[in-house]
């Protein structure tokens, strides 16, 4: 893949919160570890179970290859074998450290390819971040909030008659962001019962779309507003974005790597707090009870959310991306968007590390005081586990683990649910 179109296809393949399962498809190829749980201890080995299926039933003499190996990082072994019954179990190795190891198996039926992966988790709760932390941090961003406290919030909402519900009113909302002349857009649902309600804001994940608001949410009893990044309103055709993302916005995710205070995500950490001096001054705001989710990009600016505006109570995050991504320097896995990888050499420059630093979710969860709920999986091929443990451990605050195993970057449906009902619980005191 040309690099230039990297981070435009993967901002469509993360184009929501909560991705979708992938389609059922008709030859099923399945990978389990040994241990039910999927965890082991350091040193101890893991035997891979390869299966595969089609109609319900072992598939007998297909030929699977299989790839073994600490996730993004060198494979540890590669083979091919003839599965006379349809299954076979092969020896994983195991892990000196503190970390995971995937098995990755590949079927060829009818001239199609089928895959499937498993990964073992070896102690993960003792993976130690890789990314710097910065001495002066906190004295950072706290300079960054407080230049952006003296910016008029400058609110201007649109109502979108055709969006409201009867009992939600729905608007296109934009801000005036970090400086003059920098807005932030998002969709704002409202409840339209006169009284007090706690507020939820939604952070987005990686690339470059319009928005609809969580009016199911606002249905509840609760005001939520869901933001855009970029600077552009968000209920424009479709293929606008398309084009932003394919051209202007293509790999925004390294722009002005080099500079820690010109690097893209400046603007957008201070968005979202930017959001929350909206939400908490609306009238309709019962005043107290103020809490944030997202998935993947969204994930990491939740966390990052909630570490940097004291008026979040509680955070809710899926699969977080933008976590430890010095991990890659220690010759293993770091946090999407994969920005010192071995495929972007140039990336490797004392300025870009140190900036990252800045931004690394690392360093912002290690600040948090709130009750989080963190969902994710551990065959997450874009948000390795690795990062997102680096980040997890480090988390001092009341804190929820809640694994589905065998998500890769998507939810299943009930795992959407659970964390929407923990977030009503917490914002509603049920």
């Amino acid at each position: 893949m040309k690099p230039r179109h990297f981070f435009f296809i993967v901002g469509l393949l993360l184009a929501n919160v909560a991705q979708a399962q992938p389609a059922e498809r008709p030859i099923k190829i399945m990978v389990a570890p040994d241990h039910a749980d999927w965890h082991y201890k350091v040193g101890e080995n893991v035997k891979f179970t390869i299966s595969v299926f089609q109609n319900g039933n072992l598939l007998k003499n297909s030929s699977v290859r299989y790839e073994i190996g600490p996730e993004k990082m060198t494979l540890t072994k590669r083979d091919s074998m003839l599965l006379a019954t349809g299954t076979t179990t092969v020896e994983g190795g195991s892990l000196k450290t503190a970390g995971f190891l995937r098995c990755v198996a590949v079927v060829k039926v009818n001239g199609k390819e089928y895959r499937g992966l498993a990964t073992a988790g070896f102690e993960p709760e003792k993976i130690v971040p890789a990314v710097e932390n910065p001495a002066d941090f906190v004295a950072f961003w706290d300079q960054a909030k407080a230049d952006l406290a003296k910016i008029p919030i400058d609110a201007r909402l649109t109502l979108l008659p055709e969006r409201c519900t009867e009992t939600v009113n729905v608007y296109h909302l934009n801000l005036q962001n970090f400086r003059e002349g920098v807005r932030l857009y998002g969709i704002l649902c409202v409840p339209k019962k006169e009284g007090k309600y706690p507020a939820l804001l939604k952070v987005p994940g990686a690339g470059v779309r319009p928005y609809y608001g969580d009016v199911k949410m606002a249905e509840k009893g609760i005001i939520t507003l869901e933001i855009g990044i970029h600077g552009i309103p968000v209920t424009m055709d479709q293929q606008v974005y398309n084009d932003l993302g394919a051209g202007a916005l293509n790999a925004y995710p390294t722009n002005n790597l080099d500079n820690r205070d010109r690097y893209y995500y400046k603007r957008v950490y201070l968005g979202c707090v930017r959001a929350n001096d909206f939400l908490v001054n609306m009238p309709q705001f019962d005043g107290k009870n103020l809490a944030v989710t997202g998935g993947s990009q969204g994930g990491a600016l939740a966390i990052t959310t909630a570490a940097l505006d004291p008026r979040v109570k509680w955070l809710g995050a899926y699969y977080p991306a933008l976590a430890d991504m010095a991990g890659y320097l220690q010759n293993r896995a770091g946090g999407w968007p994969h920005i010192f990888d071995k495929n972007n050499p140039h990336h490797h420059t004392p300025e870009k590390i140190k900036t990252a630093s800045y931004y690394d979710v690392v360093n912002f969860a290690r600040l948090l005081q709130v009750p989080g709920y963190y969902s994710m999986g551990f065959n997450d091929e874009v948000c390795p586990p690795t990062s997102m443990y680096a980040a997890f451990n480090v988390i001092t605050a009341p804190k929820t683990a809640d694994l589905f195993l065998e998500t890769g970057h998507w939810t299943y449906p009930e795992e959407v649910e659970k964390m929407n009902n923990w977030l009503v619980q917490q914002l509603k005191g049920m």
